[in-house]
């Protein structure tokens, strides 16, 4: 009888497994048939986003909203922008999420003013957006003494124009785990914002998407890693383990407002690190040591 149940559980689980595995959003490239290397690479196309820990809303008992910035400057965060030209291997994060957005459908982009991902954008809207027309006059070639003729080009956004993520998160203490976690609920495109004269004079918001979404297609998109290329790491890994550089620009807070509206230069610099120093703390005073 022990045996039946036994058997019974373990083909349970089988068909599970299976449909698991049939409803899987990542897709399994077929090996190429000129491998450009000594192997060919199969653990990154097949890998699962690791799942999040069940939570409930009993047992949080204390979170805290921050938005943060990654500069693409930092060293540290050069595997989000390399490469600038997409690899058979590899592809930067604006690439992979541009691509999912126009040729796979795989990616949801929201106005840059919603970071509560409730206005969404067409297919025909983010073509729109990753598209800038400019318009100039110039000499007409049939007619070199005539009059000068408007000309249009195409300037797209390319991954050489992204200059920094913003990231909203969610810091939280799981009395069930006993832990304090953090998710990232949001992932913000930002470009360089240019002047007539053609000068940078800041950065401007380009899209939200949605980051719970988007994890499965950051799981299958390899990074390059330092001193080890067959190192098999992805895009997801860098945000779980948190392996880049960023600032804290916000905190949820009674007026709804950023650190640069009610302070600026060094003294935001101070507040940013202490609101980080906060979270920290709180962990820190849970437990007697």
């Amino acid at each position: 009888m022990k045996k039946l149940k036994f058997i019974l559980v373990m083909l349970i689980i089988t068909i599970f497994a299976l449909d698991s595995i049939a409803q899987d959003p990542g897709v399994i490239k077929p090996p190429p048939k000129y491998p450009d290397g000594i192997y060919v690479k199969e653990n990154t196309n097949s890998r699962r986003a690791i799942p999040y820990p069940y939570l409930r809303e009993a047992d949080v008992m204390w979170s805290k909203r921050v938005w943060r910035v990654i500069d693409l400057k930092e060293k540290i965060n050069h595997p989000l922008y390399y490469p600038i030209a997409p690899l058979a291997d590899r592809k930067s994060l604006f690439d992979l999420l541009k691509d999912g957005a126009l040729k796979e459908g795989s990616v949801t982009f929201f106005s840059t003013n919603d970071d509560e991902f409730r206005i969404e954008f067409t297919k025909s809207e983010i073509e729109a957006l990753l598209s800038k027309k400019d318009t100039s006059m110039a000499d007409n070639p049939l007619d070199p003494g005539g009059p000068q003729v408007e000309v249009i080009t195409n300037n797209d956004i390319k991954s050489e124009n992204i200059t920094k993520y913003w990231i909203k998160e969610d810091w939280f203490f799981d009395k069930q785990r006993s832990v304090l976690d953090v998710r990232i609920m949001g992932l913000q495109i930002l470009i360089a914002k240019i002047s007539e004269g053609g000068e940078v004079i800041g950065d401007q918001g380009l899209a939200w998407v949605y980051f719970p979404a988007i994890r499965q297609l950051l799981a299958n998109q390899e990074v390059y890693m330092r001193h080890n290329d067959s190192e098999r790491r992805t895009l997801e890994d860098i945000f779980w383990k948190r392996m880049f550089s960023s600032y804290v620009i916000k905190e949820s807070n009674v007026y709804d407002r950023y650190i640069m509206d009610y302070t600026a230069g060094i003294n935001a610099l101070f507040e940013a690190e202490r609101v980080k120093d906060d979270i920290f703390k709180f962990e820190h005073d849970l437990w007697h040591f």
